[in-house]
């Protein structure tokens, strides 16, 4: 079995969402391994070389935490997103190995992104989840491949809402965000209708 892995963001020395982030490492453990809980907090030595700045924390873990690694954080721009589409992609644990989402990374031509689509339903992108604005709300795919802690911080705060969402249905929204560790609604990356955002009939 691959290791699975926890992304944790360290800004200035201090690790972000922890409690979500503690939530999905447990439940993978126990779920897994039959393993009790631990809490992050304890395991995070983080080192005087990252104390200023952004860096990414992995977690690198099976039965034993096998590495905790940190690495400066290198944002990219995402303006465009392409449709892909696999009927049997399976993603519900974070693993190292992501391959088959690698796969369908490499589909995108020349978009920035991609935007996953399973038996006619959006799921997730590659980089982590997505969210729709409808004018008012933000929504998000109720279908996701991988439960994002940041999705799951942003649904606790009210601030993003579930909905089923099909491909169908994405003329309906005015504009598309990709959330992950990195990405809230303050920061993420929004591509607007008609402008790198795939339209029904337009991909």
């Amino acid at each position: 079995m691959s290791l699975l892995l926890e992304t944790i963001k360290i800004e200035d020395g201090k690790p972000a969402n922890l409690e979500w982030h503690n939530r999905r490492f447990n439940k993978a453990r126990n779920d897994l391994f039959s393993l009790a809980g631990l809490d992050l907090k304890e395991l995070l030595v983080i080192p005087d070389s990252c104390r200023t700045g952004i860096f990414r924390c992995r977690i690198l873990y099976g039965e034993s935490i096998d590495k905790i690694e940190f690495i400066p954080y290198q944002p990219r721009e995402i303006r465009s997103l392409q449709v892909v589409r696999d009927d049997s992609i399976e993603y519900a644990y974070k693993y190292a190995d992501r391959s088959n989402l690698q796969a369908l990374y490499d589909q995108r031509g020349p978009a920035d992104e991609i935007m996953i689509i399973k038996k006619g339903l959006v799921t997730d992108c590659f980089i982590g989840n997505l969210v729709f604005f409808d004018g008012q709300k933000w929504w998000t795919p109720d279908q996701p491949l991988l439960q994002g802690t940041q999705r799951q911080k942003l649904l606790d705060e009210e601030q993003i809402y579930e909905a089923r969402i099909t491909e169908n249905d994405l003329n309906a929204y005015e504009e598309v965000g990709l959330i992950n560790v990195f990405f809230d609604l303050n920061n993420m990356p929004r591509i607007k209708r008609g402008k790198g955002y795939p339209s029904v009939g337009t991909y």
